[in-house]
């Protein structure tokens, strides 16, 4: 009966509750930083993105920007 009951209070033993609280600090500490330079990583590639999309617009020839074009010679005839 007593082996049981250590199951059960063993099963909703979490890892944190094992560890020093200053060491669960800083393994949180890392994350925050991680999880920050993720962020900053993605928001500097879209901004790579953006700078070589705008780029690419800019040096379009003429014959690529009036393929792009919407207008029809035909309805100015």
């Amino acid at each position: 009966m007593r082996k049981s009951k250590k199951q059960k209070d063993d099963k909703n033993v979490s890892v944190s509750d094992h560890l020093n609280s200053d060491l669960l600090e800083q393994l949180k500490a890392v994350k925050k930083g991680l999880t920050k330079e993720q962020e900053e990583r993605e928001a500097e590639l879209e901004k790579k993105k953006i700078e070589e999309r705008k780029q690419k617009e800019k040096n379009k020839s003429f014959e690529e920007l009036l393929n792009e074009s919407s207008l029809s010679w035909k309805e100015y005839k």
